[in-house]
């Protein structure tokens, strides 16, 4: 059934777009209930409008916290038009029908995102808008409800397209989406008052239609804001697998202290694909970062995400500029490298803002959901229990290579020198086979292993690895024990004077 809109109660905070809605409201003749900023925008349109003061007999008031907490609001709102006893109350009241309600929320998460004072933040809670977008979205069989300013364009095309009139199925959609902000919205206030014990939705926040999933055949969508993150400078849709791969690549780099320039701190670059490490360097520079990241595995890099924790200079740009890749992420990008790397119309280029994500990790399984919290952390002691102390580069290297092999996929192992990722195996159904597969892929590029160190995410079951890694030249081992056989570890590595170090921290990665 259509619903001609002959009233409206409008009462937002964002104003933007909101001149055309008001402008073809007013075109059709419809009565424009409002408040407060709301009201002086539209006036100034010179459009009139009616005060709800008109309807509540009351200022607004506390401050402006109670302006609409009113029967004759809610009544309008609420009132079933083919109700008997709501038409005959209506009218001992003097309530007037609402048939559409234009209503946002205050900006909650952004004031907590962007200040500090919590007095400032609690005034942000809204009480009177979530309660009529809830009452409007309810009674949306009388009453049409638009709750976000990204509806209004669409809401003046259905107006001029259906004279005015709002379908059934236009107004229960507008209703779902409502319902939606608003849940959003309690989550996050709740969040706020509850960090220790956070609600996550699956599916929570702004939704982005996907082409497809991790194959074409599977429909998909993300949820969430992905400007909080990164701005994209360049390129085409991201993609789900895109999205994978870039999640993987900042939870890497935030492991290591974003550079705000490109002199001081050690720059590191690595390259990621199907979401485990298969380059990473840490150098003086960006250039020599990506140099070497690069040689730990140039064919695995093709169509890869790489990503860095320093600006992008011209030096890098044209290094970079010679191999295909899908995204690249950095912190910011000097204009004339951002020129360059442009040239490839369909390269993602990311500017990376905020390395800020969910503590929070979920798993569909069986008909169930598995929640866990993010594995943080390198590791909780540094026990070296082998045949010598590890010296300062030694100690450095293994601290890089734990901290590469935690964001491998298990079984996985990881083999460094000078910083610099030379081997890796992960994903592999034996610790030893993850560690062949390391070794080989450091011979395949010509790397000398001789004084080299490993990581493993878990336990060494038996001494096999430390034997393997010895013969191969690996001088220190990281791994966070706890085998009933450490001993036979321990034992091979002081008889053959090489660093064990213990650090009671697994990092199983599935």
């Amino acid at each position: 059934m259509n619903k001609k809109i002959s009233s409206a109660l409008i009462s937002v905070f964002y104003k933007e777009g909101l001149e055309p809605v008001v402008r073809q409201l007013q075109q059709q003749g419809t009565t424009i209930y409002t408040t407060g900023g709301t009201q002086k925008f539209i006036e100034d349109l010179g459009i009139e409008v009616v005060p709800v003061e008109t309807l509540t007999t009351y200022p607004s008031i506390l401050g402006g916290r109670v302006k609409t907490l009113h029967p004759s609001v809610f009544g309008g709102i609420l009132g079933r038009r083919n109700n008997d006893i709501d038409i005959h109350e209506m009218k001992q009241y003097g309530i007037p029908e609402i048939d559409l309600v234009i209503v946002d929320l205050y900006p909650f998460q952004e004031t907590v995102a962007s200040a500090t004072d919590e007095k400032q933040i609690i005034e942000k809670i809204d009480i009177g808008g979530p309660s009529m977008i809830r009452a409007a979205a309810k009674n949306f069989s009388d009453v049409a409800v638009i709750a976000s300013k990204e509806d209004y364009a669409s809401l003046v095309d259905l107006l001029q397209q259906q004279n005015g009139e709002i379908t059934l199925d236009q107004r229960r959609n507008f209703a779902a989406k409502a319902f939606s902000i608003v849940a959003d919205y309690d989550i996050a206030i709740n969040n706020y008052f509850n960090k220790t014990n956070p609600i996550q939705l699956v599916a929570q926040g702004q939704k982005t239609i996907l082409r497809y999933g991790e194959n074409p055949h599977q429909q998909a969508a993300f949820y969430g804001n992905l400007e909080a993150n990164f701005s994209q400078l360049h390129g085409k849709e991201i993609s789900y697998n895109n999205l994978v791969d870039i999640d993987a690549a900042i939870e890497l780099i935030k492991e290591f202290t974003l550079s705000l320039s490109s002199g001081g701190k050690p720059s590191t670059f690595a390259v990621i694909k199907h979401t485990n490490v298969c380059g990473a360097a840490s150098r003086s520079t960006v250039r020599e970062a990506w140099k070497d990241a690069l040689a730990g595995d140039p064919e695995s890099a093709f169509g890869g995400v790489l990503v860095c924790n320093a600006p992008i200079d011209m030096a890098t740009a044209e290094a970079i500029n010679e191999i295909f890749f899908e995204v690249l992420i950095a912190p910011s990008f000097n204009e004339d490298a951002l020129e360059k790397l442009k040239s490839k119309k369909n390269r993602i280029l990311l500017q990376l803002k905020s390395t800020d994500t969910s503590n929070q990790l979920y798993k569909n399984v069986l008909n169930g959901t598995l929640t866990q919290y993010k594995d943080e952390g390198n590791f909780s002691t540094w026990e070296e229990v082998g045949g010598r102390t590890s010296t300062e580069s030694e100690k450095a290297d293994l601290i890089f290579a734990n901290l590469i092999c935690k964001h491998l996929k298990s079984n996985a192992i990881a083999l460094v020198k000078n910083k610099q990722l030379v081997g890796k195996g992960c994903g592999q159904t034996s610790r030893i086979d993850a560690l062949r597969h390391a070794v080989e892929k450091a011979k395949q590029f010509n790397f000398d292993l001789q004084g080299a160190v490993m990581a493993s995410d878990a336990f060494f079951p038996f001494n096999d690895c430390v034997q393997l890694g010895h013969q191969a030249g690996i001088v220190a081992f990281i791994e966070p024990g706890g085998s009933i056989r450490d001993k036979d570890s321990i034992a091979y590595c002081k008889e053959n004077n090489l660093v064990m170090v213990m650090t009671g921290m697994r990092h199983f990665k599935h």
